[in-house]
């Protein structure tokens, strides 16, 4: 079997391997890497549960290919915390009670992080859009909605700070 080599960076460090031209970013992080934080959910990408955050943008990992992510920088819901502590979005989950089961939450947690980067959603409504790729099974929305808001909330209220 030939592989490819495929460089990244991985959670802030630079990874190598060796892959199958067909393997999908999801297994390359679930197999190959042992990070298992990012679900296989539905594997057709109508799910959410393997989002992951490329170059800063939400993506399903099932659904791309590892090659095709070669020189990328790859964050995981492994990899959002610095320096021992939880990204805000992950402390928002844990204040919000927003998990139930927790299968979906590292897709759910990925794809807040991205959408708040992205900047374009204020508003709950904004937020049910936005997060619509990323389904509960649990039926944890309402909570899932408070935190990424709490977040967002946050963050303007020290944008405002900042400019006074």
């Amino acid at each position: 079997m030939d592989t490819i080599p495929v460089s990244f960076t991985l959670n802030g460090a630079a990874t190598t391997l060796d892959l199958a031209p067909w393997t999908t970013l999801l297994d390359a992080l679930r197999n190959h890497l042992g990070l298992t934080g990012t679900k296989k959910g539905c594997d057709h990408g109508q799910c959410g549960a393997c989002t992951v955050l490329v170059d800063g943008q939400r993506i399903n990992a099932c659904l791309t290919l590892a090659v095709m992510k070669d020189g990328a920088d790859i964050r995981t819901v492994e990899g959002l915390a610095e320096q021992g502590h939880l990204h805000p979005v992950q402390d928002a989950f844990i204040e919000y009670d927003a998990f139930q089961c927790g299968y979906c939450t590292p897709g759910q947690i990925c794809s807040a992080v991205g959408l708040i980067a992205e900047g374009h959603a204020h508003t709950a409504d904004e937020i049910r859009e936005a997060m619509s790729g990323n389904i509960c099974r649990c039926g944890a929305y309402t909570n899932i909605v408070d935190a990424v808001k709490h977040v967002i909330d946050a963050r303007g209220a020290q944008s405002l700070e900042a400019a006074e």
